[in-house]
């Protein structure tokens, strides 16, 4: 049988198809000597479709490339909230600065916190990693940085509060059965004291003015402590300056600057 694909005729624009009145044993059918078919394809209604391109590849920021952790509601500890709770998990938080440390294109890190508090072990943790990163780090606390919060925004390289937000500075609580021996109070101040060396190392406060405003029993109703708003943390030196989210993003493509 006869090959008709021999038949067909080339172009550059693709095969042409062979018209019926040119199939073989027709009056003009077509020949191995035949010059090359020359008709065009039936017109259609459709539109002429662009040629397909890959997008340009996507080029990095040449001041630095940042990667954002958030830190909000509360810091879980070892024993898991209700799910009613917003959470920081320190389970994923960890991985995560883990990363961002290995990971070679990441320069620098943004934390954002808008959290109550939470565990202390949990939250010193994390507050480490941050501390010793490797990397340029800013921090900035935008509704509140309250509790353990506090060694969280001062663990950055640079801190920044939001002109509204709040700090609570407060002693340490415990939850659940507390024997009533001496030395549950003496672990009691070695945490205290855990907490306060790391904020007053990172930190320009001192440790008596920090311990005053811990104790300060003239500003909360049911407990002892301080509320310090936007600028009041920066007087007193927990926090570095005020701003926003372009404050602490170009602070943070400073500090990435002065590494490369």
């Amino acid at each position: 049988m006869k090959n008709y694909a021999e038949l067909a005729r080339y172009r550059p624009g693709g095969i042409v198809r062979v018209l019926p009145e040119r199939l073989p044993g027709a009056k003009n059918a077509l020949t191995a000597d035949d010059p090359p078919c020359e008709e065009n394809p039936p017109p259609t209604d459709e539109p002429p479709q662009p040629e397909a391109s890959m997008p340009p590849p996507r080029e990095g920021n040449p001041r630095g490339t940042i990667q954002f952790l958030t830190i909000i509601g509360q810091v879980e500890g070892h024993v898991v909230l209700p799910p009613t709770n917003k959470a920081t998990k320190y389970e994923h938080v960890i991985p995560q600065l883990v990363m961002c440390a290995e990971n070679t294109e990441v320069d620098g890190l943004l934390v954002l916190l808008n959290t109550m508090g939470g565990d202390v072990e949990a939250g010193l943790a994390l507050s480490e990693l941050i501390a010793h990163l490797g990397k340029p780090t800013v921090s900035l606390v935008l509704g509140g940085g309250h509790s353990i919060g506090v060694p969280l925004a001062v663990a950055a390289d640079y801190s920044f509060i939001a002109p509204s937000a709040t700090m609570t500075i407060h002693p340490i609580r415990m939850n659940g059965t507390i024997v009533g021996a001496p030395q549950t109070y003496d672990y009691f101040q070695k945490t205290q004291e855990r907490v306060e060396d790391f904020i007053t190392t990172h930190s320009r406060i001192s440790n008596e003015r920090l311990k005053k405003l811990m104790m300060d029993a003239t500003q909360l109703a049911q407990d002892v402590g301080t509320i310090l708003i936007g600028g009041e943390a920066v007087e007193e030196g927990l926090i570095n300056a005020v701003g926003g989210l372009h404050d602490a993003m170009e602070q943070l493509y400073t500090l990435i600057g002065k590494e490369k």
